[in-house]
């Protein structure tokens, strides 16, 4: 099942109500089973993001009802990424050394 990242920001609303957030966290993990997926991890987290929430779901269009619902809410700001395997990051990154892609640039002055 494909993983997604998910990076969040708290809005204003959200921040306001921030004593509901572990029931918004529960709902969440309840509508991301119901569509057949899991959350994998989620962590609050410092710096330009709040959260960082790790999924499971079954393809790309769930993925996309999940952020959407998710910003539906408006308690949060968000982008979902969807992770690559390292296995398949390793392959590609050969492939492409073998291909010569990635070979030293050449600078033209």
């Amino acid at each position: 099942m494909p993983t997604f990242v998910t990076l969040a920001k708290w809005t204003d609303e959200g921040i306001r109500n921030i004593k509901d957030s572990p029931k918004r966290r529960h709902a969440f993990e309840d509508r991301i089973t119901s569509m057949g997926g899991k959350v994998k991890d989620a962590y609050l987290v410092m710096g330009k993001y709040d959260l960082v929430v790790v999924t499971e779901v079954p393809n790309d269009e769930t993925a996309a009802k999940m952020a959407l619902g998710t910003a539906m809410q408006g308690n949060v700001w968000t982008m979902t990424m969807r992770h690559s395997a390292e296995r398949r990051w390793t392959r590609s990154s050969e492939a492409c050394r073998r291909s010569k892609i990635l070979r030293r640039p050449t600078y033209v002055i």
